[in-house]
């Protein structure tokens, strides 16, 4: 793991908290998404299907501070959007940190470099630089050739510059384990501290939904990568629970925990999930207290039915390791397993269909959000 000790220690203390008090439903990493604006539009992203006008939208410095307490996760990852592209977000940064949280910074690094000025290195603070493979798989992927040479550098100039930096990386049908275990040799010998590591969502506005993986499919991918990563002494640190890596290979069945990741944007405390908008609240409360948590999920709902991705299943995977403290053992000694029969996978043969919502959801945001005068005018589009 490439977690630090002592937020280790602090993350575990809260986790430990939550299970003596029998919370069921808790926060654990509060995904805070202070645009939808973005300076890529990769081919499987659905994040900036959105009218100019929202995609101007920002959340003040306020909200974001005002989110973090409402929720009282230990940590904040900053998504989009391109966060960069927001002009107080080293005011968030720095707020969120004053508050004690750790926090995470996810950019796709094109910015990365002439703005790291605006930050200052803490130990509680990450960039997470997005790099969905070696040079030729990520430009591909992000749809703009030249980005990974200048992600790649703004992640050497980060570490040159005192911060601590890790990479995520979002898989498709298309990944090659073994491009991907040389990716990963790679940045690790650039000196990232570690990885965040997910199959892509089947986002049905995605530009490009033909490369999406399903479940049979991902758990075959990662089982490959994994057993390259035990070859050759290769040393990778996932900056991810153990029990959800062997989820990845299909070691564990697993319900998704959606509460767990809660998301808040431009429109408010997104239901129910950071990657499935069908609906908004005003506040984590309403959002957690009326959210009709079992009509999503594998199973459940059709649009869950091949997601694997961590903000549904890292906090399940975590929750598990808080109960059964044993069955991290074996992977901690020898890794997730990569062989033999997998775990029973969750039936589909109840779930609901999916239903069209989208452009109703948002044109009763743009609506409210108009009614409220917080749409930006012309003159603010930038940052």
């Amino acid at each position: 793991m490439a977690i630090p000790f002592l937020q280790a220690a602090r993350i575990g203390a809260y986790l430990v908290k939550q299970h003596l008090l029998g919370r069921e439903r808790y926060p654990l990493v509060l995904m805070l998404e202070p645009l939808f604006r973005c300076n890529l539009a990769c081919a499987g992203c659905g994040k900036i299907d959105y009218p100019d006008e929202v995609l101007n939208a920002r959340l003040t410095v306020q909200e974001c501070l005002d989110a973090a307490n409402e929720c009282g996760a230990p940590c904040v990852t900053i998504a989009g959007g391109e966060p960069l592209l927001h002009r107080e977000i080293e005011k968030v940064v720095e707020g969120l940190l004053d508050q004690g949280r750790i926090v995470i910074l996810c950019t796709n690094a094109l910015l990365l470099e002439r703005n790291l000025e605006r930050f200052k290195p803490h130990p509680n603070f990450n960039f997470s630089v997005h790099l969905d493979g070696g040079r030729d798989d990520h430009d591909v992927s992000v749809c703009q050739p030249g980005t990974y040479d200048i992600a790649s550098k703004a992640l050497l100039a980060a570490k040159a510059a005192g911060f601590r930096v890790s990479i995520n990386c979002t898989l498709f049908d298309t990944a090659d384990p073994q491009r991907v275990a040389e990716h990963f040799d790679a940045v690790m010998a650039m000196g990232a501290e570690g990885f965040t590591v997910s199959p892509g969502y089947a986002y049905e506005r995605a530009p490009n939904t033909e490369h999406f993986l399903n479940r049979l499919k991902t758990k075959e991918l990662f089982r490959s990568i994994f057993r390259l990563g035990k070859q050759n002494g290769r040393k990778w640190s996932f900056t991810q629970s153990a029990l959800f890596l062997d989820f990845l290979a299909g070691n564990q069945t697993y319900h998704c925990t959606p509460w767990a990741m809660p998301c808040r944007n431009v429109f408010g405390w997104q239901r129910p999930c950071y990657l499935l908008g069908e609906g908004y609240t005003k506040t984590y409360d309403e959002l957690m207290t009326t959210t009709d948590w079992d009509s999503y999920g594998v199973g459940n709902y059709e649009k869950c039915a091949n997601c694997m991705v961590h903000c549904g299943f890292e906090g399940t995977a975590v929750k598990d390791m808080i109960q059964h403290p044993w069955k991290m053992l074996p992977i901690a000694l020898r890794g997730p397993k990569t062989e033999g029969p997998m775990a029973d996978d969750i039936s589909l043969d109840n779930q609901r269909p999916a239903e069209e919502v989208f452009e109703k959801v948002v044109g009763e945001q743009v609506s409210q959000l108009a009614a409220e005068n917080r749409l930006p005018t012309k003159r603010k589009v930038a940052g």
